[in-house]
């Protein structure tokens, strides 16, 4: 029935009973919403429904004094809040091809959708017949295909979709399942009916929003969370994992691997809905993988890790169709896995879902969905599509052509996307291409209420549903949702087009489901899987991290000491001047033919302030927010392993840089300026430092982190040392000052030398004093304990030990008795340069052993 609302003119009071400002709030600020539209809210009296009602007076009452309306408000602060501490993000891709993807927060309003139990049973019954019922259709189209025999499904659908895959027909998957999972996109009318939109087959997307949406917005209303019976969606998740693993069980003992592996494949970190990927997979406790992760050697499919091969038996798929396989399918996807179409074929791997089902995604399917019902299940739809004519049915097209006004036309087939488009197009243009075209009816969507700025305001509202498999031939409903919000009447719910979510509450009349995702009790083979692999895209990724993170550490000591230097002392030795203008230059804080600081100090100054903020690598720089943006990147593509407060540190620690260096168009950064900032800097990064050190698991992606940080750390202290050394500039006080500065070991120098500053102390402290963690000798004590429990037999780490000294810093204390500063300088200088390449070389040469397999070489150890 469609309502008509008017705006309440209740008085505003300051004394309610338990629950009275709730109910108050809640009527006396909602907008009405407009008429012609089913109203979530309110009912054709005006009064709250029956839930809203009960959610009303389940809100905690103010404190006294204080209005429900504020404390809302600030509920929406704290979500909004918790959104960006957990790094919450949608990738949105502009119409410029030139500008690309940018990461825009996650969009979740305070207040949830309440579905009745009612409402649900109808829902849930509908879902669940079409979940049953695209199984069966994929069954047929690609086995004997009785529905395109018998004219109930026009071939022109299948055959022009580049979602029909020819190479599939005749594949039964493993037990028989195409799909694991389906999505439906539902909406109430105007009369209050539920109606399919549309459906997605090929890897429904917001699994882990709908987690994470349940999760924080729970958390704001507990007592109504509690009170409303709503129910759980944790198992669910265990059904899908479950299901899952136990079709890849059943493919692992046929081929005799003991122990399944699953993972859940992402098209990475540029794609639209990464971030849940990445909290899915760690949900549901699967190593993330990408394409590049994947290899098929003869009709089996393998994970590259850092052990070697590992075969894989199931694949939570959310990468389509079209970019699976460049062999067959797209040649230009470097997303995919070359020779996966053909590991299907054979069987070895089960796929959630299959490859084939993104033709059922096209909204002419909606058309023949009651004929093909009755044709495969002898039943009516209980859940109605929207009217649907597919135009190229001649009788069709000549149904609806003279009354497109009210109705939407729709792309038959995807264009640049996975989805079908709405398109503004006259009959003309369908006439010349009927099949190409489809028209639907105009649903006017229900108005959920959204609160902002102390009102309700209602917004049209689609749900997406998801019926997940049981294994057994049945089909589970997760009792909830994504609900999404248009922005205004005419606007798209497509977060993609600035929409917005809601959680979905599904209320009960029976007992709340207590499942939790722990599973039951596991046996001595699951906890030998559930030891997570580490594959070879993960471990470069995180040695790359350790890297990235210790550069822009060096980077930024470097920064501020020779800041603080020139500002400070205008007449510091020449030497030193050089050495320090050849470092900056050497490691990327300034330019190639910068004039030196003993040149032009200013010039100089200004090289450098000009290059700290720059994310690009121009003129040979690469300063220290060019390091930090790379290292960002790097935790991008390891949401799944690292904690929130990891990934949101270095995050901010990037954001929080580069806001510090803000300057007007044309302008430069001052000393003033940077100097806190590089203050700031460092204290984050020793914060990184901790979360790295202390706060990972030692698995051999740690090790790898460690020792890519180490090696870094290696090629800076032998560059520094190097350098001062060529540069002559540890002949003076100063320039022995400055290297214990940039090595962070002047405390200790004072404390254990007092005023012996000479080469030999230097040497002592800052080569051969194991105990120093910044010393030759300590960082080479520290990379040799690693290497030697990094993965693989013995004779897999020689060729990287082989690059190192044996023991100590490769120089003793005793070499150097009787020797002048000459002679230990020679030493230093050649030792400095052994190191540094050694070092380079075995950064380089953990990249072929652990990071690139062979094609062609069983690396399984």
């Amino acid at each position: 029935m469609a309502q008509t609302q008017s705006q309440s003119s209740l008085p505003f009071e300051t004394a309610f009973g338990n629950g009275d400002a709730g109910l108050h709030t809640l009527s006396s600020r909602a907008l009405p919403a407009e008429p012609g539209v089913w109203d979530e809210l309110r009912g054709p009296d005006g009064a709250l429904r029956g839930a809203w009602r009960r959610f009303a007076q389940a809100l905690p009452a103010p404190a006294a004094g204080a209005e429900l309306a504020d404390d809302l408000d600030r509920r929406v602060g704290q979500v909004a809040q918790r959104i960006q501490m957990d790094g919450v993000t949608h990738n949105v891709f502009s119409d410029d091809p030139k500008v690309g993807a940018a990461a825009r927060a996650w969009s979740l309003e305070l207040l949830p959708l309440l579905i009745e139990p009612a409402e649900w049973a109808g829902i849930e019954a509908g879902v669940r017949q079409r979940a049953d019922l695209l199984q069966r259709m994929l069954a047929d189209l690609y086995g004997p295909q009785h529905l395109l025999r018998e004219g109930l499904l026009p071939p022109a659908l299948l055959l022009r979709h580049p979602g029909w895959l020819r190479p599939m027909i005749g594949v039964v998957p493993p037990q028989g399942m195409h799909l694991f999972i389906a999505a439906f996109d539902i909406a109430r009318g105007p009369d209050g009916r539920w109606w399919q939109v549309s459906q997605r087959t090929q890897g429904p997307s917001g699994l882990g929003y709908v987690m994470h949406n349940r999760m924080v917005v729970a958390r704001q209303f507990p007592e109504a969370f509690r009170d409303l019976h709503v129910q759980r969606i944790a198992s669910s998740y265990r059904c899908l994992l479950d299901t899952l693993d136990a079709a890849a069980r059943e493919v692992a003992l046929r081929l005799g691997d003991g122990a399944p592996r699953v993972v859940l494949l992402t098209p990475g970190p540029y794609s639209e809905t990464y971030f849940e990927h990445a909290y899915l997979a760690r949900y549901l406790g699967l190593p993330l993988v990408e394409g590049g992760d994947l290899t098929v050697r003869g009709d089996r499919l393998f994970l590259k890790t850092v052990q070697g091969l590992e075969p894989v038996h199931g694949l939570l798929r959310r990468l389509d169709d079209d970019w699976c396989d460049p062999l067959e399918l797209r040649p230009d996807s470097t997303l995919g896995v070359p020779g996966l179409l053909q590991a299907a074929r054979a069987g070895t791997v089960v796929m959630a879902n299959a490859m084939g089902s993104a033709f059922l995604e096209s909204p002419a399917i909606q058309g023949f969905m009651p004929g093909v019902a009755r044709r495969l299940t002898g039943e009516d739809l209980l859940l109605p599509s929207l009217p649907t004519w597919w135009c190229g049915e001649a009788a069709a097209w000549a149904d609806v052509r003279d009354h497109l006004d009210d109705k939407i036309v729709r792309s038959t087939f995807p264009g640049s996307g996975r989805a079908s488009h709405v398109r503004r197009s006259r009959s003309a243009a369908i006439d010349d291409d009927p099949d190409a075209w489809t028209v639907q009816g105009r649903l006017r969507f229900s108005r959920a209420p959204i609160w902002g700025d102390g009102a309700l305001s209602p917004r049209p509202a689609m749900v997406r549903v998801y019926a997940i498999a049981d294994g057994n031939g049945r089909w589970r409903v997760l009792p909830g949702g994504m609900t999404r919000v248009a922005r205004r009447e005419d606007g798209s719910v497509s977060m993609q087009r600035g929409g917005t979510s809601l959680d979905t509450w599904v209320l009960t009349d029976g007992p709340v489901d207590t499942f939790s995702m722990l599973p039951k009790r596991l046996e001595v083979d699951d906890i030998a899987m559930r030891r997570r692999p580490v594959s070879s895209r993960t471990g470069e990724n995180l040695f790359w991290l350790g890297r990235y993170t210790e550069r822009a550490e060096q980077l930024a000591r470097l920064a501020r000491a020779t800041l603080l230097f020139v500002d400070a002392d205008s007449e510091a030795p020449p030497e030193l001047l050089a050495a320090l203008s050849t470092l900056c230059v050497s490691v990327g804080l300034a330019p190639l033919g910068v004039p030196t600081l003993v040149q032009s100090a200013g010039l100089f100054e200004r090289a450098l302030l000009a290059g700290l903020g720059r994310t690009d690598a121009q003129d040979g720089t690469a300063s220290v927010a060019y390091n930090l943006t790379a290292l960002e990147r790097a935790s991008m593509a390891l949401r799944e392993r690292l904690s929130v407060e990891h990934w949101g540190l270095i995050r901010s620690m990037r954001e929080g840089f580069g806001q510090a260096l803000e300057c007007a168009a044309g302008d430069l950064p001052s000393r003033q300026q940077v100097l806190p900032a590089l203050d700031r800097l460092a204290l984050r990064l020793a914060a990184v430092t901790g979360a790295q050190s202390d706060r990972m698991t030692r698995d051999h992606g740690w090790r790898l982190m460690t020792v890519g940080r180490l090696a870094e750390r290696l090629i800076a202290v032998t560059t520094h040392m190097r350098v001062f050394l060529e540069a002559h500039a540890l002949d003076s006080a100063a320039g022995i000052d400055m290297l214990l500065e940039l090595f962070d070991s002047i405390i200790t120098f004072r404390a254990r030398y007092q005023r012996h500053e000479g080469l030999l102390a230097v040497t002592d402290l800052l080569v051969l004093d194991s105990a120093n963690p910044r010393s030759f000798a300590g960082v080479l004590r520290r990379l040799r304990t690693e290497i030697g429990k990094l993965p693989g037999p013995p004779e897999l780490q020689v060729p990287l030990l082989e690059l190192l000294p044996a023991d100590g810093a490769g120089l003793t204390l005793e070499s150097l008795r009787g020797a002048d500063d000459a002679a230990i300088a020679q030493a230093l200088h050649a030792l400095s340069l052994q190191l540094g390449r050694g070092a380079a070389a075995l950064a380089d040469l953990v990249g072929e052993l652990f990071f690139t397999l062979a094609q062609g070489v069983d690396q399984r150890v």
